[in-house]
C-alpha cells in the first residue's frame, strides 16, 4: 500500500504586525520572522523601537547558536522593521498581534487604532494572559476578526499558543489563528473566553498557593519547587516560574482573577510586599531566587 503523502506545510502569514516590543512582543516578532513573515514591530519612540529590534537580534543569535534556525540570523532579521505609531502598521497585514502591558483600557485603545490602520480582512489578536477577550472586542467595529492568541514566555522556545475565542469571533478567524500557530511549529489549545482562560487560571492558582506556603514557613522556595518538579514532573517549579514570568505580572493577573472569580485568587501579602520592594524576578535580579 502506498503511504499517504505528508501534509503540505502551513504557510506563515506574509505580513505581520506586532504592537509592543518587550520580551513577549520581540519573541512573537522573532518567531514569525523566522517562519518567513515580514514583521513590523510598533513601539512608542525611536529608543524603544531600537531596543525591540535588539531583543529580536539577540534572540536570533541565541537560536542560531543552538542550531534552531533554517536561515542565517541576519537574513531573518532583515525581515523585521520597526515603526513608532500604530497608524504606521502595514495596511496589508494578515495578522496584527497586540502585546502591550496587561491594562484593559490601553489594550482597547491600541486595538481600535490597529483596526483603523489595516484592512477589513486583517486578523487582530491580543496576547493577553487573563483579560476578557469579549470586553476587548467591544472596542472594535469588526469583532469577528478578533481573538486572543496567548503566547508563552520565552516565545521562540515555548510549544504552546492558547487560542481564546470570544462569542463574536468568526470561525474563519479561529481557523486562521490555528494555521498561523502551526506554521511556527507550535501546538494550540482552544478555550472559550473566561477569566484567566485555562493556562493562567490554573497556573496562577498553583503559584499563589506556593507563595502562601513560603509566607507560612511551610518550606523554602527551592523545596516547594522540587516537590512539583520531581514529584509531579513539572519542568519548572511554580516559584521559579513566577520569577520568570515576573512577580508584577503575576500580581496583576491575580488581582484580575480575584475581582472576577473570588477570594481563592486573593494575592498573598508576600507577593504584594516583594512587588512593592521591586523584587520582580529575573528581570530585576531578585524574586524568590537571586538571578
Amino acid at each position: 500500500m502506498t503511504a499517504a503523502p505528508a501534509p503540505a506545510p502551513v504557510p506563515a502569514p506574509a505580513v505581520v504586525g506586532v504592537i509592543g516590543g518587550g520580551r513577549m512582543g520581540a519573541g512573537i516578532a522573532q518567531s514569525y520572522a523566522a517562519a518567513g513573515s515580514a514583521v513590523t514591530v510598533v513601539e512608542s519612540d525611536a529608543a524603544a523601537a531600537a531596543a525591540a529590534l535588539e531583543r529580536v537580534s539577540t534572540g536570533l543569535k541565541r537560536a542560531a547558536e543552538r542550531g534552531r534556525l533554517a536561515e542565517p540570523a541576519d537574513r531573518i532579521l532583515a525581515r523585521v522593521s520597526t515603526a513608532e505609531s500604530v497608524a504606521a502598521l502595514p495596511r496589508e497585514a494578515d495578522l496584527v498581534v497586540e502585546a502591550v502591558p496587561e491594562d484593559a483600557a490601553l489594550k482597547a485603545r491600541v486595538l481600535a487604532a490597529a483596526e483603523a490602520a489595516v484592512t477589513a480582512s486583517t486578523v487582530l489578536a491580543s496576547n493577553t494572559s487573563s483579560l476578557s477577550v469579549t470586553e476587548l472586542a467591544a472596542a472594535l467595529t469588526r469583532p469577528g476578526r478578533f481573538l486572543g492568541m496567548h503566547f508563552f514566555n520565552p516565545v521562540p522556545a515555548s510549544e504552546l499558543v492558547e487560542i481564546v475565542v470570544a462569542p463574536g469571533t468568526d470561525p474563519a478567524t479561529v481557523d486562521a489563528a490555528l494555521a498561523w500557530t502551526h506554521c511556527l511549529g507550535k501546538k494550540d489549545v482552544v478555550v472559550k473566553d473566561s477569566p484567566g482562560f485555562a493556562s493562567s487560571r490554573l497556573g496562577v492558582a498553583l503559584g499563589l498557593e506556593a507563595i502562601r506556603m513560603v509566607e507560612e514557613g511551610v518550606a523554602e522556595p527551592e523545596a516547594i519547587d522540587d516537590a512539583m518538579r520531581l514529584g509531579y514532573k513539572h519542568p519548572m517549579g511554580p516559584l521559579r516560574l513566577t520569577d520568570l514570568v515576573g512577580l508584577d505580572v503575576r500580581l496583576a493577573i491575580a488581582e484580575h482573577l480575584h475581582a472576577t472569580l473570588g477570594e481563592r485568587f486573593a494575592p498573598p501579602r508576600l507577593l504584594r510586599e516583594k512587588v512593592a520592594r521591586g523584587e520582580l524576578g529575573r528581570k530585576t535580579g531578585q524574586g524568590f531566587y537571586p538571578w
